[in-house]
């Protein structure tokens, strides 16, 4: 009996332990801005939005930033959802290519791809 509980003690502990480690690592997004051959694009402009219409309009983002060399940006402490991406550099932007994300999984490195042309 003594043995049940405390292996019923030490699976609730550690579910509790998991859940509070989740909530304390930020939640990121890291993206990636390639061009059409498959090359890192450095300087471009990505924002996330919340919404497809804040998306369409261009307006209320998130946060916006430049990618660096590699082509990428990390986004710290978003909420764990789907965004929505815009990703543009000289004429070049990511119109109909993954503009939006998966629901990101929460106190984790998000990592998407997207493709400028």
């Amino acid at each position: 009996m003594r043995i049940l509980a405390l292996i019923t003690l030490l699976f609730v502990g550690s579910t509790a332990f998991q859940t509070a480690e989740a909530q304390l690592l930020p939640t990121k997004l890291r993206i990636t801005v390639i061009d059409g051959l498959g090359n890192f694009v450095e300087g471009a402009t990505v924002s996330i939005y919340e919404t497809e219409k804040d998306y369409l309009a261009s307006e209320n983002a998130v946060a916006t930033l430049k990618t660096d060399k590699k082509g990428r940006v990390t986004f710290k402490d978003v909420k764990p959802m789907a965004y929505f991406v815009e990703a543009k550099f000289e004429d070049q932007n990511n119109n109909g290519e993954g503009v939006k994300t998966g629901e990101l999984s929460e106190g984790k490195i998000n990592k998407v791809n997207t493709v400028i042309e």
